[in-house]
């Protein structure tokens, strides 16, 4: 079973590294015990529920995954309904099979659901039982996903690389990128100044990126920086172009040109 304890947030750096490795926000987590619609027994896992992929993880602080489950095209879901030693479980139904989830209790196991309904059908469910603060969160985890879905649509026609896939895709971002705006961008700098001043996001177009900084300066000061992506490559627009293979050489190109002033930003859930 799982244990017996309120999900904690995983150290800093094993947060940025299973984000650099998953490339996908992360929106809730927890112990889950988990059995395959193929597999006899269940097993506790520490999961992730990033974008509409849940990943599992042997231990709370290994770096990555050990196995991981696409739910995106998620059919239906069984009501939660009790289990022994007082624990919750229901079914996700997806096209490959059945996934049978199990939480510590029915609370627990309505609020994974109640997540994993929200990133797949785009609505937070209507379920009586959840919690003011948990709707709150699942309507906030639902702007972002839609976020999210918005930038993956504008880079379904990216430029491809050397492997064949989009160059563009979340898989591959930096830990400081985020879908947000210019305006968001300058208020999570101000805002949470210890989680670093380097942000990459979309550009205004849809089609490139821009990194917004903030200069420890007096007083502290705010820029913004296009980057252009053409063919493989990525071209930051300064007084003289710097062309670099990928966005995460642009991220390291001005923490090193700043001599380490700048910092990517990371938050830390």
């Amino acid at each position: 079973e799982p244990p017996k304890e309120s999900p904690q947030p995983a150290p800093r750096r094993i947060f940025q590294e299973r984000q650099r490795i998953t490339g996908l926000p992360l929106y809730f987590q927890g112990y889950l015990s988990v059995r395959h619609s193929r597999c006899q027994e269940f097993r506790v896992y520490w999961t992730e529920l990033r974008g509409t992929m849940l990943f599992f993880y042997d231990d709370k602080k290994a770096l990555r995954y050990s196995q991981k489950s696409d739910i995106s095209a998620l059919m239906s879901a069984t009501n939660v309904y009790p289990s022994e030693n007082g624990s919750a479980q229901f079914i996700l139904m997806l096209s490959n099979g059945e996934l049978e989830l199990k939480a510590n209790d029915c609370e627990c196991g309505k609020e994974w659901k109640g997540f994993i309904l929200t990133v797949t059908k785009l609505s937070v469910p209507p379920d009586e039982s959840l919690l003011p603060g948990q709707l709150t969160r699942m309507h906030e985890v639902l702007e972002k996903e839609k976020k999210r879905r918005i930038t993956l649509n504008n880079c379904s026609s990216a430029p491809l690389n050397r492997e064949g896939t989009p160059s563009s895709t979340l898989a591959t971002m930096p830990a400081c990128f985020y879908i947000v705006s210019r305006r968001e961008a300058i208020e999570m700098l101000e805002k949470n100044p210890s989680c670093g001043n380097l942000i990459l996001r979309p550009s205004s177009d849809s089609k490139n990126y821009a990194i917004t900084v903030r200069h420890k300066l007096d007083p502290p000061c705010l820029k913004h920086y296009k980057v252009m992506s053409k063919g493989t490559s990525y071209i930051i627009e300064l007084e003289r172009w710097v062309i670099l293979p990928s966005l995460q050489d642009v991220v390291n190109y001005f923490v090193t040109e700043t001599r380490g002033s700048l910092k990517p930003f990371v938050i830390q859930t």
